[in-house]
């Protein structure tokens, strides 16, 4: 199945024909979409492209989304929910980490080992956005899209094999439970959003850096470092997305573009957005093979040293969520449920 004909299948619109049936048209309305990656990297480009034309098209061009990469409105990545919520963009897409403990549920998704597949956790995520997030964490924004990555892992200057050869390595972790992670192997984690990784890499600041094979390429991660490691089976962590759009903005369109919006996001969309991240891992590990670069792949059962050493971050979050008034393990238990369960091969469900 091609990515055009699953996205056809995931993101069917409301035709422009049934939005004109009255006779109508409402005023056209145009939408800024803000993000911090290059454009033409692959989730601008495979993602957030895909979805803002075919929203486009199935309104008959009413509405039209301007994109903006790489920061151009202005600001800094941790400050891109704000601006959905404030109205400098309409649109944003954005790492839910780059702001520590401000959406705290979403880090289930995020604990060590916990994700072995970017579509059943990014179907478990929507799911437990709608029953716990919706109307607390993510009040002040609306929600179109919810997801996760394909596995994070380490890309280093010198080899990772076991939690020890971390020590006293400078890492930059992507979220507050990466660097939680990176601090229980003996590294000094450094937090940076990812576009200013090249440069901490190239000038030294950094030893490595936690990101997943897809955004290697365009950030040129294989020509800046040589040692790569991942692990088999579940994922050493991931990261969690947002598609947040200002809800004045939403509330303000017309309810048949409200409808085409609501058609266009949710439940496929995200499952479609984790699952192109988690696709366009193959080419980017293929460029570093081609590069010669080290490939450590860290068997299952070698990886049981690692989920020994950071297994006390559960028990830390679990704490830290009772502390505000949620039950942490029963949102783990929800979210492996969910991705054994009813999300398990949530792409061929659909």
């Amino acid at each position: 199945m091609t990515l055009n004909k699953t996205l056809l299948g995931l993101l069917s619109g409301v035709g422009f024909a049934a939005l004109t049936a009255t006779g109508a048209i409402a005023q056209d309305v145009t939408l800024k979409l803000h993000q911090f990656l290059p454009a033409q990297a692959n989730v601008p480009k495979h993602i957030l492209d895909v979805w803002a034309d075919k929203v486009e098209a199935a309104s008959g061009d009413r509405i039209k989304i301007d994109r903006f990469p790489s920061m151009q409105l202005g600001g800094k990545p941790p400050e891109l929910l704000d601006q959905a919520i404030d109205g400098v963009a309409d649109i944003v897409w954005t790492v839910v980490g780059y702001t520590p403990g401000r959406f705290p549920t979403t880090e289930v998704f995020e604990l060590p080992f916990m994700v072995n597949d970017a579509r059943d956790a990014s179907c478990a995520y929507w799911t437990m956005f709608e029953e716990h997030m919706r109307d607390s964490e993510f009040k002040d924004v609306k929600i179109l899209g919810t997801w996760v990555h394909g596995p994070g892992m380490f890309h280093t200057a010198d080899p990772v094999e076991t939690p020890g050869d971390l020590n006293g390595m400078k890492i930059r972790g992507g979220s507050r439970l990466v660097n939680k992670l990176l601090e229980k192997t003996g590294a000094t984690p450094v937090g940076m959003p990812v576009p200013a990784v090249p440069e901490g890499l190239s000038k030294g600041v950094i030893d490595g850096t936690t990101i997943p094979w897809e955004v290697t390429g365009a950030l040129k991660i294989p020509e800046l470092v040589e040692n790569h490691t991942e692990f088999e089976g579940s994922a050493l962590y991931t990261l969690t997305f947002v598609l947040a759009m200002n809800k004045g903005k939403y509330d303000a369109l017309p309810d048949d573009l409200k409808a085409l919006m609501d058609e266009n996001s949710g439940l496929s969309l995200s499952v479609f957005a984790g699952g192109v991240m988690q696709e366009y891992d193959a080419p980017a590990r293929q460029f570093a093979v081609d590069n010669g670069n080290n490939i450590i792949t860290v068997s299952e059962e070698a990886a049981k040293e690692w989920a020994d050493v950071v297994q006390p971050i559960y028990a830390d979050w679990i704490a830290e969520m009772g502390e505000k008034g949620a039950d942490g393990q029963a949102l783990i238990d929800q979210a492996k449920g969910l991705m054994d369960g009813q999300c398990k091969g949530s792409m061929a469900k659909m």
